[in-house]
């Protein structure tokens, strides 16, 4: 067995007045598209939420407080790099009245493979024909109504 890399990551539930949530469509070369919220790895030294500041301003252009972690995920999986990773995600929940997305703070990488983001409802979520992840983010949402 492999051993995988832990990689520490900050995820946004970012969603907007109307209550639907950003995805970014990954599209890489080895599977098929999926979904995805903004967010990606730590950088040395930095915090969760730091991390989650930098990652929503570079793949949204959204500047905004992050706030308090509201969710925690471990995941398996490999990156679109290839590399096998131990993921341990923290999410962070932000509304915002922008629903503009400016990409120029996307990395050469993330220019190849996130080339569509959309706004989704729950509803749309639960029909949607693509993978996205977390595969829970519906029921994640449904809890933040409630707090």
């Amino acid at each position: 067995m492999t051993a995988r890399t832990p990689r520490p990551a900050a995820r946004i539930l970012l969603t907007d007045r109307a209550g639907r949530v950003l995805l970014f469509r990954f599209t890489p070369d080895d599977r098929p598209p999926f979904w995805c919220t903004p967010g990606g790895a730590l950088d040395p030294g930095e915090s969760y939420a730091q991390a989650a500041r930098r990652e929503l301003r570079e793949e949204t252009g959204i500047d905004l407080d992050c706030g308090p972690e509201v969710a925690r995920r471990e995941a398996e999986f490999v990156t679109i790099e290839g590399e096998a990773v131990s993921a341990d995600e923290r999410y962070f929940a932000v509304t915002t009245d922008v629903t503009d997305i400016l990409v120029d703070g996307h990395t050469a990488l993330e220019q190849r493979v996130m080339r569509e983001w959309r706004w989704f409802t729950r509803d749309e979520l639960a029909t949607h024909d693509e993978p996205y992840f977390p595969a829970d983010l519906g029921a994640m949402l449904a809890l933040m109504e409630v707090r």
